[in-house]
């Protein structure tokens, strides 16, 4: 399967700035996906988070995690945002953060298929740097009309 960013671009409706996900390392449908997000020191977050020490914020390691569950969910269904279909962020659960992502790391995103009913879809999420984990939680999307 072809994992160029354009398969990025055709199953997110998010562009920048608020897209997080920068390849695709590998998916097996209907199960798991590997994503990654390479953190730059050019991100507009860090000017503010925090001035001379910049820290990646945590809502949007979670919102990296959602866009990566979002592609599998998508390619699972064999569905795009162009075709009318939206994908909504429906809820987290038991989030943990364990380090913090900083400027020049490369944060692997990973998230695993629990449940879908009626739409509704579960996955277990993590995040790492170099296979230290960073940040795991339980997120649920809505597959919905836009």
């Amino acid at each position: 399967m072809n994992h160029d960013f354009s398969e990025i671009l055709k199953h997110l409706p998010h562009r920048y700035p608020f897209l997080f996900v920068d390849k695709i390392v590998s998916v097996e449908l209907g199960n798991t996906i590997h994503a990654q997000k390479n953190v730059s020191i050019n991100e507009d977050f860090f000017n503010g988070h925090f001035p001379n020490k910049p820290v990646m914020p945590g809502v949007l390691i979670i919102e990296a995690m959602a866009q990566a569950a979002g592609i599998l969910g998508f390619m699972t269904m064999e569905k795009t945002p162009e075709e009318g279909s939206i994908y909504y962020f429906a809820g987290v659960d038991k989030v943990r953060f364990k380090r913090p992502v900083q400027p020049g790391e490369i944060i692997n995103l990973h998230a695993t298929i629990r449940s879908e009913k009626r739409g509704i879809w579960k996955f277990d999420c993590s995040a790492d740097v170099d296979g230290n984990k960073v940040c795991e939680a339980t997120i649920l999307c809505a597959d919905r009309e836009k």
